[in-house]
């Protein structure tokens, strides 16, 4: 079976492509619907994860999945958020973004946070949703070369490193989007066509 994952991020793609069984045919976005951008209007990430798999639906009839991650800090009211990934204005970079949460938590003590993930699935007609996360803290620095996002100022619960200093595999097991992904997988390994 041919499924769409509404995602140009090859990272996210060679994962899933790998874990899931042989019967399901895993292309991206931009295979099915080309240089496409698909605005994200929700204000939550369950509803940016439908949006996305709901535009290859109708506007492709295949099946698809698709997902949303956010960075909710208690101290800053659960932002950024659904906003995680454009939080320091729309053309901004991880860099942008990560400055900005750090200048917002300068002399804040409550470095509380959650990584959220949520993944919408539609196949045969049929929606289901799989969500992932991880509770942590921000650090009052970065730290840490690997990963993308938040990584270096995020440091989950249980571990003396954040994610950005944590091998891939480590960050994976323990990870809102490993989490999230694994509970897809489960399902589509177990679907019965």
């Amino acid at each position: 079976m041919r499924l769409v994952f509404a995602t140009n991020n090859q990272y996210k793609l060679e994962e899933v492509q790998e874990a899931v069984a042989s019967n399901f045919e895993i292309l991206s976005l931009r295979e099915v619907a080309g240089d496409v951008d698909i605005e994200e209007t929700g204000t939550l990430l369950e509803e940016n994860a439908k949006i996305k798999a709901m535009y290859v639906v109708d506007n492709h009839q295949m099946n698809c999945f698709a997902d949303d991650t956010g960075l909710e800090i208690e101290a800053l009211n659960g932002a950024p958020g659904v906003y995680s990934a454009r939080y320091a204005g729309e053309d901004c970079s991880f860099d942008d973004n990560m400055n900005k949460v750090l200048e917002e938590m300068k002399g804040v003590d409550n470095r509380g946070a959650t990584f959220k993930t949520v993944i919408h699935l539609v196949i045969d007609g049929n929606e289901h949703v799989f969500k992932g996360e991880v509770k942590g803290s921000i650090t009052r620095e970065k730290q840490g070369e690997k990963g993308f996002g938040y990584d270096p100022i995020f440091k989950p619960e249980g571990y003396d490193k954040t994610f950005a200093e944590l091998s891939l595999d480590e960050k994976n097991r323990i990870s809102h989007r490993g989490i999230a992904t694994r509970k897809l997988i489960a399902f589509l390994n177990d679907y019965k066509q």
